[in-house]
């Protein structure tokens, strides 16, 4: 497998759920005839491991998922939470769903965004 390859299917299972992984480890023990389960002495060097993996992100992309059914009340709070928004670009926005609505966006912005907008009922993803 090319390195292209490596990192489109890294990507395809960072954006997964974690029922979707669930369900890929199964399908993957099944086909190969393996078990996932760690080993005993690997399983001592997990925790130092997840430290590492652990690092917070400092910035976040915030997508509008859906607007649920309070379309202006989303609208409304997409101009609150991103200033100078114009009525008819939020419009566009919530109409667009699914659409990223701020990119690089630090944590405390981010979890605001989110806040507000899952009040009003839209669904939001932090990525």
């Amino acid at each position: 497998m090319a390195a292209k390859s490596h990192e489109k299917l890294i990507k395809e299972i960072g954006s997964m759920t974690v029922l979707e992984l669930a369900d890929l480890v199964k399908a993957l023990e099944e086909k190969f005839d393996i078990s996932a389960a760690m080993p005993v002495a690997a399983a001592t060097a997990v925790p130092v491991a997840a430290e590492a993996v652990a690092e917070e992100k400092s910035e976040y992309t915030v997508k509008l998922q859906d607007i649920g059914s309070e379309k202006i009340k989303v609208i409304k709070t997409l101009r609150k939470v991103i200033p100078n928004l114009a009525l008819s670009d939020a419009k566009k926005m919530a109409e667009g769903a699914p659409v990223v609505i701020a990119d690089a966006a630090s944590k405390e912005d981010a979890e605001k965004m989110k806040k507000e907008l899952e009040a009003v009922g839209a669904k939001i993803e932090l990525a």
